[in-house]
């Protein structure tokens, strides 16, 4: 008697734990902005250049490590790491340098435990699904990201502290060791399964797909124009997100007292839930989208989403939450991060979609690490959100550019030009 697939149960176990390892620290960590502001006297450019230091101390582990390692010694790895982070996080006195070294940690365990060994486990696991598999998986990112402020950080800290809450997220990650140890398997061939559960003599016979490359990569425009057009839209979103609470702060002038700080708080969390939320639905239909139609198509209108919702934030009116906004910018950023290793698959092949991944992740991280350090900048000099904004909106819009450039790929057409 025949099996049933199992890589619907692979789909579900990164759900949720890709959902913990990315989407809790990731999207909680910029609640806490504001406390640090008050706790330790530290401006809006000194808490942003803790992500670009980390990003940029850890920018050659990618490259060089995670094609050493399975999927799952990666995720263990990684969230060990991202544990001791964020209990340094919630220890820590006013020392930069200290926060600084933090960060590197939780760079270092987000590249073990981050969108990579998902996206490898899954490509492993599916052919003619793929899309709804990842769009699957990052719903969890979506889920967990929503609730990590309203659920997960701000009771904590309205219960026990800010401190309480940082110590919160770095424990909430071994909740994903029994995920990772019971239920995932790196390929199919482990339980005796091929993708999609189709044998390989059901499959219609075609060109074997042979990895290419890193020279192969470098010297083609396409994976430059991918890599230039994920840089771009990722910055953008990355900073929004990370100056999203800050700009909210902002609308209130500079008042300051408890009655404030629970609304500041109420109003955050309230908005990245939503965001989150409705970037499921993003995700969803994108995922659908890239399953029938040309995925380089989709992924253009997913990032002029991300930029036109950006103007959207020049009408903010605490403490009311901005609706329209997270409905705009939620549809663009779910697709977005998704996205990416559809399309380098498409053009490059699943074959050496771990080696392209492991030059553009990174190269996404340092825009959405170093973006946000730049629009701090900008609002020190400012003194307002205004000029960050057109900053950002810019760049979100060369993104969209980028990717339309992109030419169309399929694998024979690939092959054709490599000879």
């Amino acid at each position: 008697m025949t099996k049933p697939f199992y890589g619907w149960w692979i789909a579900a176990a990164v759900f949720v734990a890709f959902g913990i390892t990315v989407g809790v620290p990731y999207y909680g960590m910029p609640f806490f902005y504001d406390y640090f502001v008050r706790e330790f006297g530290w401006t809006r450019p000194q808490i942003a250049l803790g992500f670009p230091i980390g990003a940029a101390l850890t920018l050659g582990v990618g490259p060089l490590l995670v094609h050493r390692y399975s999927p799952r010694r990666m995720l263990l790895i990684g969230t060990l790491l991202t544990f001791f982070s964020f209990l340094g996080f919630g220890l820590m006195g006013a020392s930069l340098s200290f926060f600084y070294f933090l960060w590197t940690v939780y760079r270092g365990g987000n590249i073990f435990c981050g969108p990579i060994p998902y996206q490898v486990m899954l490509s492993e696991w599916f052919r003619k699904e793929r899309g709804r598999a990842m769009s699957l998986a990052y719903l969890g990112v979506g889920v967990f990201g929503g609730i990590s402020a309203k659920y997960i950080a701000q009771p904590l800290t309205s219960a026990f502290g800010f401190r309480a809450g940082l110590i919160g997220i770095g424990v909430l990650m071994f909740a994903t060791w029994p995920i990772v140890l019971l239920v995932m398997k790196d390929r199919p061939s482990e339980i005796g399964q091929f993708p999609d559960g189709i044998p390989p003599q059901a499959r219609v016979a075609g060109p074997k797909d042979q990895p290419e490359s890193f020279s192969y990569l470098l010297r083609h425009p396409a994976f430059w124009l991918l890599m230039v057009g994920s840089f771009c839209s990722i910055g953008s979103i990355g900073s929004i997100n990370q100056h999203m609470k800050l700009i909210f702060l902002d609308t209130f002038h500079g008042s300051q007292g408890p009655g404030q700080q629970k609304i500041l708080d109420d109003m955050f969390s309230t908005a990245l839930l939503w965001i989150m939320l409705i970037s499921n639905g993003g995700r969803l239909v994108m995922g659908y989208l890239a399953d029938c139609f040309s995925k380089k198509r989709v992924m253009v209108a997913t990032y002029f989403l991300v930029a036109g919702s950006i103007p959207l934030l020049f009408q903010l009116a605490p403490p009311r939450t901005p609706y329209l906004f997270t409905i705009v910018f939620g549809l663009g950023m779910g697709a977005d991060y998704m996205l990416i290793p559809l399309v380098a698959a498409e053009q490059f092949g699943v074959a050496t979609l771990a080696r392209a991944m492991a030059f553009i992740l990174p190269a996404d991280t340092l825009g959405q690490a170093c973006f946000p350090y730049l629009v701090a900048r900008l609002r020190e000099q400012s003194g307002d959100y205004h000029q960050p904004l057109l900053f950002v909106f810019g760049l979100a819009l060369l993104g969209a550019v980028a990717v339309a450039l992109l030419p169309a790929s399929d694998t024979a057409n690939r092959r054709g030009k490599a000879a």
